[in-house]
């Protein structure tokens, strides 16, 4: 990764970065309704404005976004488990068990994804446990596929057969042998993992079936402001711009573990 991407990541974290401590160090909060403030510019007060309840706009963006990064990393840790479990004993086992769940990843695939987590959202219901579940049940397909063809990758090195000769159980060979030797593709994956999942929830949100009020979400805070993006454009604008400048820095980190981890992009 050159210089100047590294120079891209830090300026596209930077708004994130600044909006979380400015809210955070000033104890701004995001709940409070201030009806004498509606659609406030900016001012001392209110660095960013208000929105229609005459809520601080920087407050509402430090919990969008301390929300956002909570449900990712949430999403993709136990979707990270989830399918690095299953992708590793279809690889290990092998057989009609490697077929069956194989198949059923397939099945998975075949719908898009955030379509099935609309679907699956919207069965559940509205709430951010609900929101997690519909996102972990599309997002464990690509870490399981991943672990199984690293899995089957690894079975015939020698330090697995010998792990094998001597005796050792498969769990122990999968904790001490398989999963050190994995974890760099896994991480890879995480990384632009975390940006979809990131991506999923904002649009979930938007359309209602995720983050409900008052709790702040970038996605609903773009909905809210859609309906009077002609009087305080900002409203949309502020969520936006952060939401967009928190997938692109994930984005480029990513991009860069996949060039610093990746054997096969070294070209020396």
């Amino acid at each position: 990764m050159s210089n100047s991407s590294y120079k891209l990541v830090i300026v596209c974290l930077s708004l994130p970065v600044l909006v979380l401590l400015v809210a955070l160090f000033n104890g701004l909060d995001g709940h409070a309704i201030d009806l004498h403030a509606v659609l406030a510019q900016m001012s001392g007060s209110h660095l960013l404005g208000t929105d229609a309840l005459g809520r601080d706009l920087l407050a509402r963006l430090s919990e969008g976004l301390q929300l956002s990064l909570m449900v990712g990393i949430t999403v993709v840790f136990l979707g990270g488990i989830i399918g690095i479990s299953i992708g590793m004993l279809a690889g290990w086992v092998g057989g009609w068990l490697d077929a069956l769940l194989m198949r059923f990843a397939d099945i998975v695939l075949s719908f898009p994804g955030i379509l099935l987590a609309i679907a699956m959202a919207a069965m559940l219901g509205p709430g951010i446990e609900n929101l997690v579940l519909a996102l972990v049940a599309v997002g464990w397909v690509g870490f399981a596929r991943l672990a199984r063809v690293q899995v089957l990758s690894f079975k015939s090195v020698p330090f697995v057969e010998a792990a094998i000769a001597n005796g050792s159980t498969a769990p122990y060979i999968a904790v001490r042998h398989l999963l050190p030797n994995i974890a760099a593709p896994l991480l890879i994956e995480a990384s632009f993992g975390l940006a979809a999942v990131i991506i999923g929830e904002a649009g979930l949100s938007f359309l209602g079936v995720g983050v409900q009020p008052p709790d702040a979400s970038l996605g609903t805070m773009i909905r809210e402001g859609t309906r009077l993006m002609l009087v305080s454009p900002t409203l949309v604008i502020w969520p936006g711009l952060i939401l967009f400048s928190l997938v692109m820095a994930v984005n480029l980190l990513g991009d860069a573990l996949r060039d610093k981890l990746d054997v096969r992009m070294d070209t020396k």
